[in-house]
C-alpha cells in the first residue's frame, strides 16, 4: 500500500528533497573450494558487499523502511587466479509483497556465471555513474539497477526505464580493456551475460513482457487477495503476453530468467485454477520451458 501511494508521490513531486535507502540485501560469501587465501579475507569483503549494496541512495526517490527491496546475493568463489583475483558465481535474487498478503513473490532469480574481480582486504568498493572503478563493484551496480527496474514494473507500467538506462549506462562505461579482462560486459561472448539482459529490457519486442509484469502482479497478484478468480483470469492474460514476446525473440534471455524465477509459483497458482486455465497455462508454459516441462503436470 506504501509504495501505491509512492507512486502517487512521484507524479506529484512532493518529495525529490527526501532520501532513504531502497535495498534490503542479505548477504553471503562462500568458499567451497578456498585454497591458499585467509578465509578472514573474505570474510571482510561480505561485509563489504552488505554496506556497498545496503547503505548508498540509488536512485532519487525514497522507499520508506517497510517497503525497501528484499534481496539476497550469494558469492560463490569458485576459483583463486591469484592470491587478490578470483573467479564466482553471483546469485542474485529480488521479490516484492504482494498486497494485502504476507507472501512476497520473487522478481529475479539469476546466476551470474561470469564474475571475475580482483580484491584486497579492506579494499574500498566504490561505485561512479561515469567512471569505471572496479569489476566488483561495477557487476553489483549493474544488477543493483536491474532489481530497481524490475521492481519499479511490477508497480507501474514500464516504470523501471529509467533504471535499466542506468543500468545500460553502467555497462557502456566498462572500458574495452577491462571488458576483455572481466568476461559478461561483451554481446560476442555469450548470449545469456549483462550484455543482452539490459539488451533485452530495453528492446521494444521485449516491451510486451514488461508490460505484463506490471499485469501480473499490481493487477493479478495484488488483485487475488480479495478476488482470487480475477485475478489469476489476469496473470494467465499476462502468461499470453509473455508468450508472444518469446515467439517475437526467440531465445530471448528475460524469458529464461522469468521461467527461472516464477515457475513454482506459476504452478502453485494454476492448481486452483479452472481446466481450461490449467490447460492453457501448462501449454504456454511447456512451450516456453521446455526443459522443465514435466514439471507443469502438478498444476494438475
Amino acid at each position: 500500500m506504501m509504495r501505491r501511494l509512492f507512486f502517487i508521490l512521484v507524479l506529484l513531486g512532493t518529495f525529490s528533497k527526501l532520501s532513504a535507502q531502497e535495498l534490503n540485501f542479505q548477504v553471503k560469501v562462500v568458499t567451497l573450494k578456498l585454497q591458499t587465501v585467509d578465509p578472514k579475507v573474505f570474510e571482510t569483503l561480505e561485509i563489504s558487499l552488505r554496506e556497498f549494496l545496503n547503505d548508498q541512495q540509488w536512485g532519487n526517490q525514497v522507499f520508506e523502511q517497510e517497503e525497501r527491496i528484499n534481496c539476497n546475493l550469494i558469492l560463490t568463489i569458485q576459483e583463486e587466479l591469484s592470491p587478490t583475483s578470483f573467479k564466482a558465481d553471483l546469485a542474485i535474487q529480488s521479490s516484492r509483497p504482494v498486497f494485502g498478503t504476507d507472501y512476497q513473490t520473487p522478481l529475479i532469480n539469476h546466476i551470474d556465471k561470469d564474475v571475475v574481480f580482483e580484491y584486497e582486504q579492506f579494499q574500498p568498493l566504490q561505485f561512479s555513474r561515469n567512471r569505471y572503478n572496479d569489476n566488483l563493484s561495477h557487476v553489483l551496480a549493474f544488477y543493483v539497477h536491474v532489481i530497481m527496474g524490475m521492481d519499479y514494473d511490477s508497480f507501474s507500467p514500464l516504470g523501471g526505464e529509467r533504471y535499466f538506462r542506468l543500468a545500460q549506462e553502467i555497462l557502456n562505461v566498462v572500458p574495452q580493456s577491462a571488458a576483455s579482462a572481466f568476461p559478461g560486459w561483451r554481446s560476442v561472448e555469450s548470449n545469456r551475460n549483462r550484455y543482452w539482459l539490459v539488451e533485452n529490457l530495453l528492446n521494444p519486442r521485449v516491451r510486451p513482457f514488461r508490460q505484463a509484469m506490471y499485469d501480473y502482479h499490481r493487477q493479478g497478484l495484488d488483485l487475488m487477495g480479495g478476488n482470487p478468480d480475477g485475478g489469476r483470469a489476469l496473470i494467465t492474460s499476462a502468461i499470453e503476453s509473455i508468450s508472444t514476446v518469446n515467439q517475437a525473440y526467440r531465445n530471448a534471455m528475460i524469458i529464461q530468467m522469468f521461467n527461472d524465477t516464477k515457475a513454482l509459483e506459476i504452478i502453485e497458482i494454476y492448481k486452483r485454477g479452472t481446466l481450461e486455465e490449467q490447460n492453457k497455462v501448462i501449454r504456454i508454459m511447456r512451450v516456453m520451458d521446455p526443459s522443465n516441462a514435466p514439471q507443469y503436470a502438478a498444476i494438475k
